[in-house]
């Protein structure tokens, strides 16, 4: 009896029962996921932006404006002057007109689409001129704050100016004194003035 209560444990702990048994597999988590199949093919955003830009701006250069002038004025001098038989769009040019409005319906997306992606690149550019203005303003107003405390301090701090006219007053007074004047009241009344007593 005892082999079969073995194996009866054994069939337990290798399948998980309870309100937490799954039956599919567990995904580790210590392991990135396989990447899925996909239906549709991918393609970079960027890459078809960079794409749009290029040709808008192409399509805005004066080179393009005259490629297009020379190849419809070939294709209607062809269409004209051509023998009949090599003609391929005759008079009302139906196909050049559909042709103009295929370029047309593709190229105001594009350039709707380089214009987005520039308002884009404008719009971060301003935040980021934004940022460094309040950054220069706090720095300017530190800058002032620090320049009006240094005044301040010199205000109370002997300048050079007023060492100098003190020591040529100081120097007046030794003259003075040596010529037989007594110049310091202080010296008089012992270290008090003449205007304290």
């Amino acid at each position: 009896m005892a082999p079969e209560r073995e194996a009866r444990v054994e069939h337990r702990e290798r399948t998980p029962a309870g309100a937490t048994a799954t039956t599919r597999p567990r995904a580790r988590l210590d392991q990135p996921r396989p990447p899925r199949r996909r239906i549709l093919p991918e393609w970079d955003p960027e890459a078809f932006g960079r794409l749009s830009e290029r040709i808008a701006r192409f399509i805005g250069t004066g080179r393009f404006l005259v490629g297009m002038t020379v190849v419809i004025i070939a294709w209607v001098l062809w269409n004209i002057f051509a023998p009949r038989d090599l003609r391929f769009d005759n008079y009302p040019f139906i196909f050049l007109t559909l042709a103009l409005s295929l370029q047309a319906s593709y190229a105001a997306p594009l350039i709707l689409l380089a214009q987005n992606r520039q308002d884009d690149r404008d719009r971060v550019n301003l935040e980021q001129d934004r940022k460094q203005n309040e950054r220069s303003i706090a720095d300017t107003e530190y800058l002032t704050r620090e320049i009006a405390a240094l005044r301040i301090g010199l205000g109370e701090v002997a300048t050079r100016d007023w060492i100098r006219s003190e020591l040529q007053d100081f120097v007046k007074e030794l003259e003075h004194r040596r010529d037989g004047h007594v110049v310091f009241p202080a010296e008089r009344s012992h270290g008090r003035d003449v205007d304290d007593r």
